[in-house]
């Protein structure tokens, strides 16, 4: 996620504070601008490897410059997002566009917003609860892989179909029933409103939102289309058979009665979500359920799609890795549906869907702004500062990752993960903010990931697929695989 620069000049408390921090010189006028805009990506790798773990990066004309203070060691990551986590918030541009597209859900929200949010939601994304969405995922990756049967040619672009399982599956997740009435209404309207908070996040100035012009018309029409089916829904909800909600989502019955949910009547998570209340937090209002539908449909099929996209990708350039992971597929499954009990029997096909967060992290810059002078590794950062930390650095940080482009998913057996710092992977971030879903992620990622492998084999068509940072890592060109059926591999699953 991109930042912007520190509108009032603060340069810190402390006296030099940020002076002396390495950087690039970039152009005289617009500084690294330029370069941010064609491949922001490669501009902070390449800015780790001339000038170290903490960079300096200035961008813009005089007058609307920003300054970019990035971390990329995994200890300067775990400070900003764990052990110093009060000295950085979500207080920059781009979170505030977010914020006013999307709500104010835990995503955006702070301080106390955030913090009830967290209590009221906690309960329901205990793991025993997000482990009773298996089946869900398990019914629309089947519609997938049956749809393929009929693929032109034989080939896939994985980065799309990906996203429309992803979205299919969290919203049937969120919605229930109601899946066919969101599913298109979120894959409309999604790229709308994601384009323009990017390009208001980017610029140096922006608009009123409210001035009818293009842009802002049909990202106001896009956000009117979204907010009205999400409001309807919940409005539904609300007038559902007394009883229905109540207890599903309570404290005394979040982790109580069925766990099959997705789907069956009052199982689904809206229902859950309406019903969350405490006698100390009170319970969601409808914008507030708004936001926090809206976040969880943002949050939660991007960043799984892109793990999935690129899961598939890196296996289909990769044949004997890729035999490798079906194999232990086939020996643990079978050919029965798997269950959220099978997570822990997939070891390799986790290390692989890891290899691929780690080389495609969904998220692969976060931004923070400092509210107070800190000392990072040698230097400090100024209060006031706007803050990177990126994963999509940190982890091919050749002091944690040998050969860190290559793709070996032996890296994540638990004797090498134990070697590393804690943050020298993060796909999901980390401290206080680290992402509530991570467990749903992944088990929708290993859950799809076995049985698209067990169905069919995979081959590049395009060996290289570029990417972009927008909200989160996004692909931008096609990442077709040729695919067909997968024989069962009768071989072990060892190297």
């Amino acid at each position: 996620m991109t930042v912007e620069a520190n509108a009032n000049g603060d340069t810190g408390t402390e006296t030099g504070a940020g002076t002396g921090v390495p950087g690039p010189a970039g152009l005289p006028l617009l500084g690294s601008l330029l370069d941010l805009r064609s491949d922001s990506l490669g501009t902070y790798l390449r800015a780790q490897h001339q000038h170290g773990d903490l960079v300096r990066i200035t961008a813009g004309p005089p007058g609307m410059r920003a300054e970019l203070y990035c971390v990329f060691s995994p200890e300067g990551a775990q400070q900003v997002l764990a052990s110093d986590a009060a000295r950085f918030r979500k207080d920059n541009r781009f979170y505030q566009e977010v914020r006013e597209s999307f709500g104010n859900g835990l995503l955006t929200s702070q301080d106390e917003d955030y913090l009830r949010q967290r209590r009221l939601v906690q309960p329901l994304f205990t793991r025993r609860r997000v482990d009773g969405y298996a089946e869900a995922i398990a019914a629309e990756t089947r519609s997938v892989i049956e749809a393929w049967g009929d693929a032109l040619d034989g080939v896939v672009d994985v980065s799309d179909e990906m996203a429309h399982l992803a979205l299919r599956a969290v919203a049937r997740i969120l919605f229930g029933t109601d899946v066919e009435a969101t599913a298109d209404v979120v894959a409309e309207c999604f790229p709308v409103i994601t384009d323009y908070v990017l390009r208001r996040g980017y610029s140096p100035a922006t608009i009123p939102r409210h001035w009818p012009t293009p842009g802002n018309r049909r990202a106001a029409a896009a956000l009117d289309e979204l907010y009205g089916v999400c409001d309807r829904i919940i409005a539904e909800r609300r007038r559902g058979p007394t009883g229905t909600a109540a207890g599903a989502g309570s404290e005394a019955g979040a982790g109580s009665g069925s766990e099959a949910g997705a789907g069956a009547p009052g199982e689904d998570l809206l229902t859950l979500l309406a019903a969350a209340k405490s006698s100390d937090d009170g319970e969601f209002d409808t914008s507030e359920l708004r936001d926090q539908v809206l976040i969880f449909l943002l949050a939660g099929h991007e960043t799984t799609a892109t793990s999935l996209c690129f899961a598939l990708h890196l296996l289909s350039l990769h044949p004997e890795q890729q035999d490798r992971a079906r194999a232990e597929v086939s020996r643990v499954l079978g050919d029965r549906t798997p269950e959220a009990a099978d997570l822990e029997r997939l070891p390799y096909l986790t290390q692989v869907l890891k290899e691929a967060m780690r080389l495609y992290p969904a998220a692969p810059v976060i931004g923070r702004k400092a509210v107070a002078a800190t000392r990072i590794g040698e230097h400090t950062v100024p209060a006031g500062a706007d803050v990177i930390i990126a994963p999509w650095v940190t982890h091919r940080h050749p002091a944690y990752w040998p050969d860190p482009d290559r793709f070996d998913p032996e890296r994540f057996t638990p004797e090498a993960e134990a070697g590393r710092p804690r943050y020298a992977w993060f796909p999901f971030g980390g401290g206080p903010r680290a992402c509530i879903g991570q467990h749903f992620s992944m088990l929708e990622s290993v859950i799809a990931l076995a049985m698209i492998l067990r169905a069919y084999e995979f081959e590049a068509v395009d060996t290289e697929v570029p990417v972009g940072a927008g909200i989160t890592l996004r692909t931008t060109g096609p990442a077709r695989c040729r695919i067909r059926r997968a024989d069962t591999p009768d071989t072990p699953d060892t190297p």
